[in-house]
């Protein structure tokens, strides 16, 4: 891939998908360093101009407004969410999605106005193991790892190639409770991790 469709394929991302994205190193997850969330081109003509050719693509989650799913193929991931789906009655989300070079799964969805997601992982999501949840968070949110990234030479791939649906109201109320703290929850309320923010 030269590097004119390679930016041009990541500012098809900003502007169709209205996605905030920055570079990772190629072949990597992770950023170089701190910061990168000042760093996302919220315009195509940004990427044009300052994307790195060979880069890894970041979606940054708080700069796109979005909160996106991760499911974990080897924490069977995809069959718990299948599962959590049925037990609310509720249809699998039609929405942009991406599979990972593990074979899981990124859904992604518009964030709820008004009300505060944070990324949790680890096991310790309000949806179960093997589903993380990368948001907008309080400060500075999470991060995605968009379709056209490469890790140990397999690529992230667009698989349901439509519009990033708003968060549904289901999977709202589980990472975000609509109902009011008393003044016991509020005390006994955890204090976030440096992810959740």
């Amino acid at each position: 891939m030269s590097a004119e469709a390679d930016s041009g394929a990541v500012a098809a991302l900003v502007e169709r998908y209205g996605l905030a994205v920055f570079p990772l190193p190629p072949g990597g997850r992770r950023p170089q360093a701190s910061g990168w969330q000042h760093a996302c081109c919220t315009t195509a003509d940004e990427v044009r101009r300052h994307w790195r050719p060979g880069a890894n693509i970041g979606i940054g989650c708080r700069a796109s407004r979005i909160v996106g799913l991760d499911l974990d193929q080897e924490d069977d991931g995809t069959r718990r969410f299948a599962t959590l789906c049925a037990a609310r009655g509720r249809p699998w989300p039609h929405t942009f999605t991406v599979a990972t070079p593990s074979g899981g799964r990124h859904l992604y969805f518009r964030a709820p106005p008004g009300r505060t997601v944070v990324s949790s992982s680890g096991g310790i999501t309000r949806l179960g193991p093997g589903i993380d949840v990368r948001a907008p968070g309080r400060r500075s949110g999470g991060y995605l790892i968009g379709p056209g990234s490469v890790v140990s030479g397999v690529p992230y791939t667009v698989v349901r190639d439509t519009k990033i649906a708003p968060l549904p109201s289901w999977l709202r109320e589980l990472l975000n409770p609509s109902h009011r703290l008393t003044k016991r929850t509020t005390s006994m309320r955890r204090v976030p991790s440096d992810h959740e923010r």
